[in-house]
Order: C-alpha cells, then sequence, then structure tokens
C-alpha cells in the first residue's frame, strides 16, 4: 500500500482507465487524473472522463495535445479512415506516439502537483500489437523520464498481464464492476456503457465480460 503517496492516473473515461483509477484510489493517499485531447473523433470522450472525474471526487486536467492528431494518419482522429486490422499490420487505430507523449506531458504535469506515481492502463496480453502498450516500453520510458526531469517517477501498470476478463474481474473485486459497466466509453463509435457491439473495441470488452461473468457464475448473460 501506497497510501502516503500522490499519483497521477492517465485518464481517457474508458474501461481500462477507469479500473486504473478505482485502483489508484484505493493504493494512494491523493489522486488526480488527466485526460487528453488529441483531436480523438468523439468529443463525447473528453466528457465522459470529467464526469466520471466529478463523481468519484478526484480533480481532473485536460490537456490540449490536438497537434498529435495532426501529425498523424489513424482512424481514431480521422473520421474518413476505417476501422480496420490487417494481419502483419498495425490496426488503423494505432496513434503513433500517443502512449510515449500521454506519459511524458503527465510526469511533467505530476512533477508540478507533486506527485511521484503514473498510473496508465495499458495492457500487453489483450492488446493489439501497439509498440506502445508494451512492458519494455513503459519500463524504458520510466527510466528516461526519471534521467530527464531529475525526478523519481514510479509507472505503474495495474492491467499490463490480465486480459479483458480478469480487468472485469479486478473492477469487481474493486466494488466497481457495475459503474465500469455502465459509466465508461470504449467504443469507437462513441456509445457509453454497452457500446455499438460492432467495432474492435466493443468486441474485445464483450468478450472479456462474457468470459468472465461465465466465471462468476452468471452464464455471460447481460
Amino acid at each position: 500500500m501506497l497510501n502516503n503517496e500522490k499519483a497521477v492516473v492517465v485518464f481517457s473515461g474508458g474501461q481500462d482507465s477507469t479500473t486504473c483509477l478505482f485502483w489508484a484510489l484505493k493504493h494512494f493517499r491523493e489522486v488526480e487524473t488527466v485526460t487528453f485531447n488529441y483531436g480523438q473523433r468523439h468529443s463525447l470522450e473528453i466528457e465522459c472522463a470529467r464526469s466520471i472525474a466529478e463523481e468519484l471526487g478526484v480533480k481532473w486536467h485536460l490537456l490540449d495535445m490536438s497537434l498529435l492528431g495532426q501529425l498523424t494518419q489513424n482512424a481514431l482522429t480521422r473520421s474518413d479512415m476505417a476501422i480496420e486490422h490487417h494481419e502483419g499490420e498495425l490496426p488503423t487505430t494505432f496513434v503513433e506516439g500517443r502512449n510515449h507523449l500521454f506519459l511524458s506531458f503527465a510526469a511533467v504535469l505530476a512533477k508540478g502537483v507533486g506527485a511521484r506515481h503514473l498510473v496508465t492502463g495499458v495492457c500487453e496480453t489483450d492488446f493489439s500489437g501497439y509498440p506502445d502498450c508494451r512492458d519494455s516500453f513503459v519500463k524504458s520510458l520510466n527510466v528516461t523520464l526519471n534521467l530527464a526531469m531529475d525526478y523519481q517517477f514510479v509507472i505503474h501498470t495495474p492491467l499490463m498481464w490480465i486480459d479483458k476478463a480478469d480487468t472485469w474481474k479486478l473492477a469487481d473485486e474493486l466494488g466497481a464492476f457495475d459503474y465500469v459497466r455502465e459509466r465508461t466509453l470504449t467504443c469507437y463509435n462513441g456509445v457509453i456503457g454497452i457500446g455499438c457491439g460492432e467495432c474492435p473495441a466493443c468486441k474485445l470488452r464483450q468478450a472479456g465480460l462474457d468470459k468472465y461473468l461465465a466465471v462468476r457464475g452468471k452464464g455471460g448473460q447481460q
């Protein structure tokens, strides 16, 4: 337990980052969140993050990273690009440099508010091949940030080695299962909660939920 410490959670309002927020609230004395406006398809994502932070009583920061959307060609910042994933290629939803920049800017913010802990929901188990979700990347960046800023950060990745079913299990153990299920926005098409059911993010989320509910004894029912 690190209850005497302060943490900043990289926060999108989705299933993973909201589960990480509940995890951080359990483990740290004080928690703040930071959300990035990088030109994503849905401004609703930002509003969802803001409202969750307010409901949970944590300070919320919004940083303008719109330049990132201007520099990259991806389906999350361009509505005219299809969401696709072909074997042997990165999905069109991959945003070049996103986690690198998000964690770097979160670190600058964290130092300014006196926090040494950064929490992010990246995961190497149920990811889509994104190179900036790998544990090796996070560990490397952690060292780089500490050297660059002469400040001892610790980047926490509570979801790194678990799949979506275990992410639901963690939310349940944190007493946040219903909240995460009903209030978070994971869907690429901007549908809160259960989502559209068709995009890759919704399918991954639902498959994990069904698997967890089956183990939990509810037969995967909605």
